[in-house]
């Protein structure tokens, strides 16, 4: 006689002699897929422990050391980049706006006030791997410390939108999600010990399509 199983909604045959081996690879692929997308999706969301926060915008200062803890070490060796000395720079991320929402491709954002003392920095538009993002041909894809039109006293303001605006526009794409990185090269914060008394440019939603 044969056993009935239901698999996935489908109905399989399987011998008798051959039930208890099916089972067994059944709930080993299954362990195995959760396993393994968790762990992607843990890479995904996190550059590691110890996180320092401001506001909007984290950094992961371990992630760089040689010590770190074993997420920040598989996500380096996936996004496959070299990694910052101690004291040469820092790199910071915005998942979400002053007001905690997260940063959503249908709504346009303002970037304003001054990064930390720094040599050079990068602002751009980046998936869940900081890999920047393409908006398309003629299209503002990141600004810097030397292109960044600014105010008198040095701040300025930054616009992130799928739309043109006047000003820094950043542009990012309608359809893709986005996070922005904020990398700060050569700076004394990278090695300070007062890095949590720094100040971050805000960044506030201005209006929704």
């Amino acid at each position: 006689m044969l056993t009935l199983l239901a698999v996935e909604s489908q109905k399989v045959f399987v011998p008798p002699m051959f039930r208890l081996p099916f089972l067994v690879a059944l709930a080993l692929i299954t362990a195995f897929g959760l396993g393994i997308g968790s762990t992607v999706m843990m890479l995904d969301a996190s550059s590691g422990f110890g996180a320092i926060r401001l506001g909007p915008w984290a950094a992961f200062p371990e992630a760089q050391m040689a010590d770190a803890d074993p997420y920040a070490k598989s996500h380096r060796a996936r996004a496959g980049r070299l990694l910052f000395g101690t004291a040469e720079g820092l790199i910071f991320q915005a998942d979400a706006d002053q007001d905690g929402k997260r940063l959503s491709p249908a709504c346009t954002y303002e970037i304003t006030g001054q990064t930390p003392p720094a040599r050079f920095w990068t602002l751009y538009a980046a998936d869940s791997l900081n890999e920047p993002l393409d908006p398309g041909p003629e299209r503002p894809a990141a600004f810097n410390s030397w292109n960044v039109l600014r105010q008198p006293d040095g701040a300025f303001t930054v616009r992130i939108s799928a739309s043109a605006q006047p000003g820094n526009w950043l542009a990012v794409s309608r359809s893709r999600p986005y996070r922005l990185v904020l990398s700060l090269l050569d700076t004394p914060t990278a090695g300070s010990s007062g890095v949590l008394e720094i100040q971050m440019p805000a960044l506030t939603k201005v209006s929704c399509s």
